[in-house]
């Protein structure tokens, strides 16, 4: 017996035959039953490979991750793997470059294994609109947001980027520091840094400072050794800097190291924080301070924007969860030289969620208006 001649005798499609097979919560009792009934009937066992075959090509949800040393992705990855598979789909990841086409291998995927939903991590989906509508299926964007872009079959979830930067950087300045380096990842390929760095701008403009896009900014690779090599940029160019600003946890680590390869001390002599709130900024030393992303959050939140898409054909949508802030070691206080930084609880950044409180319900609404870089 196959799957088709039980659908015809159970009176139900092949769809719900199929998700009665693979223990999907998305069947009615009445029909669950109904189709077991046939099944028991008949002593029907179904092929496992076949089955597994069917169900990728089902029930599957791909997730395209862009960058293969990004530990947040990896650890938003995680907590969407297991939410994915308890939902009752199979969890399909992809790992790509940085620099690779994240559309091409959605587009790709969708050929061969008509995934009922993609998500992508750090992907830059600007100007590729019409290919993502061409998926014909629904799509989340995971750790940038897509509001402003209007597609249709597009959702996305994202903390302020924003707003985040901008609030490090009053942190820095409260702390006596004005000559911030940044450490950038490429403002033309990413969203998120094209964010931040408009936050920076932000921060600086409203205290009559300007950001010297050419002496005080390296853009580079979301990795060590972009962090290094964009810190021993900046230490040349920039050499009055006080405290490096970078776009990632992973950068920031990069650049403390460069620090020391060139005799400097962090925080005694150049301060630097990051961004992310990966677990590895709690270990390092000097402890990291940075903005952190609330990964369990972004995962859970994701994960039900495109379930309900995929399974209520619900209209996209767009969250902006709450970001805290880790306070660490790694910043030296320039107003208190000589309590580095035991005497300032009171200059953590005032922008409302800052504080490292996870779940804390807080929103962020986006700003479409950015300055140019």
């Amino acid at each position: 017996m196959t799957i088709k001649e039980i659908a015809a005798e159970s009176g139900y499609g092949v769809g719900t035959v199929s998700r009665v097979l693979n223990n999907n919560p998305n069947v009615s009792q009445e029909a669950r039953d109904a189709v077991m009934a046939v099944i028991l009937a008949h002593d029907y066992q179904p092929n496992a490979n076949a089955r597994h075959l069917k169900l990728q090509a089902r029930q599957g949800i791909s997730i395209i991750i862009k960058g293969t040393q990004n530990t947040l992705l990896s650890d938003i990855l995680e907590h969407m793997q297991l939410l994915i598979e308890q939902a009752g789909y199979v969890c399909m990841a992809s790992y790509i470059d940085q620099d690779d086409d994240e559309i091409a291998l959605a587009e790709k995927i969708s050929a061969e294994k008509k995934p009922m939903g993609i998500a992508f991590l750090g992907a830059n989906v600007e100007g590729k609109e019409k290919r993502i509508k061409a998926l014909g299926v629904p799509c989340l964007l995971v750790t940038v947001g897509a509001s402003h872009l209007n597609v249709s079959n597009l959702s996305s979830i994202s903390v302020d980027d924003e707003a985040a930067a901008e609030a490090m950087t009053e942190y820095l300045y409260k702390k006596g520091h004005r000559n911030i380096g940044v450490i950038a990842g490429n403002p033309q390929l990413s969203r998120p840094s094209l964010l931040r760095i408009t936050g920076v701008q932000s921060a600086f403009l409203r205290h009559g400072l300007m950001l010297d896009l050419h002496r005080q900014v390296e853009f580079a690779r979301y990795s060590l050794q972009g962090g290094y090599d964009a810190a021993v940029r900046l230490l040349q160019d920039f050499p009055e800097m006080t405290a490096i600003f970078a776009s990632s946890d992973i950068m920031a680590l990069g650049a403390i190291r460069a620090l020391y390869d060139k005799g400097l001390r962090c925080p005694e002599d150049i301060s630097v924080c990051g961004f992310d709130g990966i677990e590895l900024s709690r270990y390092s030393h000097p402890k990291l301070t940075t903005i952190v992303q609330n990964t369990a959050t972004i995962a859970g939140h994701g994960v039900d924007i495109l379930l309900r898409c995929i399974e209520k054909n619900a209209d996209s949508s767009h969250e902006v969860v709450a970001f805290g802030f880790q306070e660490g070691d790694s910043v030296r206080d320039l107003c208190f030289p000589a309590s580095n930084g035991s005497e300032a609880g009171d200059t953590e950044p005032e922008t409302a969620g800052s504080r490292q409180t996870a779940g804390s319900g807080m929103a962020y609404v986006e700003k479409p208006v950015l300055h140019s870089v």
